[in-house]
This record gives structure tokens, sequence and C-alpha cells, in this order.
């Protein structure tokens, strides 16, 4: 990699594996899985019933996971940048890899795309396409300086209220649409479409985080964690200046200046100034697991290490098996809070358990043992 900014031969080397990293992962994991379970196996609300009023709990439980989704494309580009840091000697080899990896990372996605039809198409564009699409471009972002990556980052939120506007967005997205298959769904360039701005984790504005991710792993290499709570209280003056905004002027409904400042839930299609927000919260928790696991050294057998190094496995495993195999046998939403609670964190413990054993052999055969073949 070329030298950015501030970096000195003397400064301090990664260690052969970041821990902290893998159990970040491991969090996200658990996020992951509850949110998508606490919907998927939860038979919903009673007549009558609020979510607010009588199942609070299970609301707060579930917007946790709100965050799985942006942690994942941020450790992907700080994964990416440490490649590159590890790897710096290696020229053009090392694109190469990049590369594969974003290939096969897309690939990945568009496996879960075939093995869920209940939920995506092949014009879906999820987290593995955002994460793979960012790995593609590493080769040419990882020349820029720190400074231009994170003002591209902020290009891509600046701009996405008017891409969506632009493209005529509809207010809100419903999954049919966000995967093409809506009547109202465009027919003309369709998965381009779902790709820029109308999916579930669409380059505008969500590719935010993975330049950010990028710039907070030569922060990582290089030792400079606080760099990453600066950054975060940075992006929540954008946050709030965008939350500001959308109070205090009267933008018309569905422009560009609306749509920037509108923060709804569900979030699809999300605004900038919400995806501001949630980048804060995800930046905020890198950088104190990050300070923990430099003070407090994690072991390799800690279960969150051992479910972030099967993150990706994990990701297609659990959405394929809940998502898609739970309709045929009936426990597609139908059960009450407690069994589906239960069944929940008895995945999350078997999963703990196995990605432990797995650990053992390398993760043989798994999603990252494959990545890693395809793209050493």
């Amino acid at each position: 990699m070329t030298e950015t900014p501030g970096q000195t031969d003397s400064e301090p080397k990664p260690r052969k594996r970041l821990l902290g990293l893998d159990a970040l992962r491991g969090i996200a994991v658990f996020l992951m899985i509850e949110q998508h379970l606490g919907v998927w196996l939860w038979r919903g609300l009673d007549k009558g019933e609020t979510m607010v009023g009588d199942h609070l709990g299970l609301l707060v439980f579930n917007a946790l996971g709100g965050g799985a989704a942006p942690a994942f494309v941020t450790l992907a580009g700080i994964g990416s940048s440490l490649l590159v840091h590890k790897r710096a000697a290696s020229g053009a080899a090392l694109d190469l890899t990049l590369a594969k990896r974003g290939v096969a990372v897309i690939g990945f996605g568009y496996l879960l795309s075939f093995l869920t039809p209940s939920w995506f198409s092949i014009h879906t564009w999820f987290v593995l396409h955002l994460m793979g699409f960012g790995m593609l471009l590493t080769p040419a972002l990882r020349r820029l300086p720190s400074a231009a990556l994170l003002g591209l980052g902020l290009a891509v939120l600046l701009l996405t209220g008017w891409v969506q506007a632009t493209l005529e967005v509809p207010i809100s997205l419903v999954n049919e649409y966000m995967r093409g298959r809506d009547p109202s769904s465009p027919t003309q360039w369709t998965g381009l479409r779902i790709a820029v701005a109308e999916g579930q984790f669409p380059i505008f504005p969500w590719f935010s985080f993975y330049l950010a991710g990028l710039v907070c792993g030569r922060w990582v290499a290089e030792d400079k964690l606080a760099r990453i709570a600066y950054l975060a209280g940075g992006v929540g003056v954008v946050g709030v200046v965008g939350l500001l905004l959308g109070e205090l002027a009267a933008f018309p409904a569905g422009g560009a200046l609306w749509r920037s400042t509108t923060i709804k839930i569900p979030f699809f299609p999300a605004s900038p100034t919400l995806v501001a927000l949630l980048l804060v919260a995800v930046l905020l928790g890198i950088w104190a697991v990050m300070a923990w696991e430099r003070r407090w050294p994690l072991r390799e057998s800690n279960p969150l290490v051992t479910l972030g190094r099967a993150s990706l496995t994990l990701l297609i495993l659990h959405v394929w098996l809940f998502r898609e195999a739970t309709r045929p046998i009936g426990v597609w939403q139908a059960l009450d809070v407690a069994p589906a609670m239960l069944l929940l964190f008895g995945f999350v413990a078997f999963a703990a358990a196995a990605s432990w054993q797995w650990q053992r052999v390398g993760y043989r055969f798994g999603a990252e043992w494959l990545l890693r073949k395809l793209a050493p």
C-alpha cells in the first residue's frame, strides 16, 4: 500500500490476527440472528395488542439488530484495509486477490438469493453484494488518501436524497419492490436501479460504511484507535444537522432534501440522516471493542471470536434455515414469544459451540475457508 499521511516505519505493526475484529463480527452475527429470528419465528400481534404497549422488550431487542448489516459492511472495509496493510509489497497480486474476493462475495450473495426465493431474486442487492462491490473497487480506493475516502463517503451520503428523488424511488419500499417483483417495479434497468438506490442495502447511501471502514482499517493498523471515535463525532454532527433540518424546515415531501432528513420506520429507503446516526453507533462500537481488546486481550476460544470467524457461513445458513426451510414445516411466523426466543437462543448456543469445535480444523469447507481458497 502506498504510504498514507502520517504513517512511518516506526509505527507499530499489526498483530497476526486482531481478535477484536473477529469479536465484532461475532456481535454482528448475534444481532443479525436475533433480529431475523425475532421476526421470522414469532406469530405477531394478537388483536388489540401493540408493540410498545405489549411487547416493548421484544421491540427493543429486535431494534438492536438494525446495526448488524451496517456493522458487517464497515468491518468488510476494515478487513480489506488490513489485508492491504499486511500485503503491501505484493503490488498487482494484492489487487487481484481483492478483486477475486469481491467477485466471490458477490457470488455468495447470489447464492443466498437462489437459496431464498421467498425473500430474494436475481435482482436483489443485499449486504453481501454491497460488501463484494466494495472489495472489487478496493484496488483503486486503496491508493486514495484517507481524507479523499472520507470525502467520497460524505459525498455518497449527501447525494443519496438527490439520487432517490431523481429515480423517483417510492418513499416506502416493500420487499417485493426491492427484489423487482412488485407490479410497480421498474421494467428497465431493474437490477441496476435496485443496486444503486432501491435495494435493501444499495450503494446510495450504504457504501459510505465501507469507505469509512477502509479508513478505520488504516487507523487500526497504525494503532490510532482514538481517530475512530473522533470520526464518530464528526459523523454525529452530520446526523444531528440532518435531524434539526428535518424538524425545523418544511421540505416538500418526496423531494431530495425531505428524503435526506426524514427518518421513518421501516427505514427502506434509508435517509442519509438515519444512516449517519447508525454509522455513529457502529464506529463507537468498533472503537470500544478494539480498545477493550487492546487492554484485555481476547482468547481465540472466546465465543464471540469463533462466531465472528464463521460469520459468512452463519449469515448464509441462518437465512436459508429460518427464512426458507421453516415454511414447509409450519414454523414460519407461527410461534409465541417464549418458544420463538427459546429457539433463537438455542440456535445461537449451537452456533457458538459448533464454531468453537470447527475452529480446530480451520473452519474447513465453510464459506470463509472457500473464500480463502478462491482468493488466497
